[in-house]
């Protein structure tokens, strides 16, 4: 199965969703009208797009229809899909142009954060490059071990310290033995950050710091990963880590998992923090680029 159809397979459950309710409440229209936007904007409201994202999106087809003459409510449609896509942006992929580069993956518990980072493991390794990743999350149990065995089946290698170290202490090693080894790519677990808890915070940016440090002249990403399951919640908890460390892209996961996808829109519109990778199901060739188009078209056909 190619990229495209894992997405667009990925995708369903939010297609069906999402796409049905606009359909139908199109289909229920003989004419253009402020009943029909306000109606619409309602639904993209339910289909977890924010409010502020939605009144935006109508606000653009209002003026779409308007420039354009369009009477006929059936071909709104295709005017949503180009709002959409104009307001997902260009696509901005993952940086890893110096060696090494450095890539920080933060998150909350239970955001699929250990096994996403195995999968990008892997896809780094099926594009040719070396890959160590740093186990820093040391407080949660068995984390290190959870991480261990993702890194075997990636075929990668794997700094770690005892359960309980200092999570910055296997970050700055990590980043040496990089250094020392000419590894392509340094992947950075961290414990799950509670975003409503001040101290895990502050050792978020410490570890943020020590690799601004040591990577002075590295790439750097900073990548939230954020369960689409959660829907408007993920927004929240984006805005909320932002604050504690430079957030420069988003790892959506569990896509497949959800109806809420439409989540993405919201996160590029509110955030203006690209999503950079999104995982669409369970295996280790799971884990692929964001691109918009695409995106917009698995929703739209």
């Amino acid at each position: 199965m190619g990229l495209f159809e894992k997405l667009r397979a990925g995708l369903k459950k939010t297609k069906d969703s999402m796409m049905g309710r606009i359909e139908r409440l199109l289909g229920s229209f003989t004419k253009i009208d402020e009943e029909l936007f306000e109606e619409l904007e309602e639904t993209l409201i339910m289909c977890d797009i924010g409010v502020n994202t939605s009144v935006k999106i109508c606000d653009s087809l209002k003026e779409r229809v308007k420039v354009k003459g369009i009477t006929d409510p059936s071909l709104i449609k295709d005017e949503l899909k180009d709002v959409i896509e104009e307001m997902l942006g260009e696509d901005k992929p993952l940086d890893v142009s110096t060696v090494p580069s450095v890539v920080l993956v933060i998150g909350v518990n239970g955001a699929g954060k250990t096994t996403t980072i195995g999968k990008l493991a892997y896809s780094l390794r099926q594009q040719g490059k070396s890959v160590l990743v740093a186990a820093a999350d040391t407080f949660r149990a068995a984390a290190i071990d959870q991480l261990e065995v993702w890194t075997n089946r990636a075929e990668c290698d794997i700094i770690k310290h005892n359960e309980g170290s200092d999570p910055a202490a296997v970050v700055f090693d990590a980043l040496n033995a990089a250094k020392a080894r000419g590894t392509d790519v340094v992947l950075c677990d961290t414990a799950g950050r509670l975003h409503n808890k001040k101290n895990l915070m502050n050792e978020l940016s410490k570890i943020s710091r020590i690799v601004h440090e040591q990577a002075q002249d590295c790439s750097l990403e900073v990548l939230l990963a954020l369960d689409a399951t959660t829907g408007q919640n993920a927004v929240n908890q984006a805005k909320l880590f932002n604050e504690a460390c430079d957030i420069t892209g988003i790892i959506l996961t569990k896509l497949d998992g959800t109806a809420k996808g439409g989540i993405v829109i919201t996160i590029a519109d509110e955030l203006n923090i690209p999503v950079k990778l999104v995982t669409v199901g369970e295996k280790l060739d799971d884990l692929q680029p964001f691109e918009a188009k695409s995106f917009v078209e698995a929703l739209f056909e």
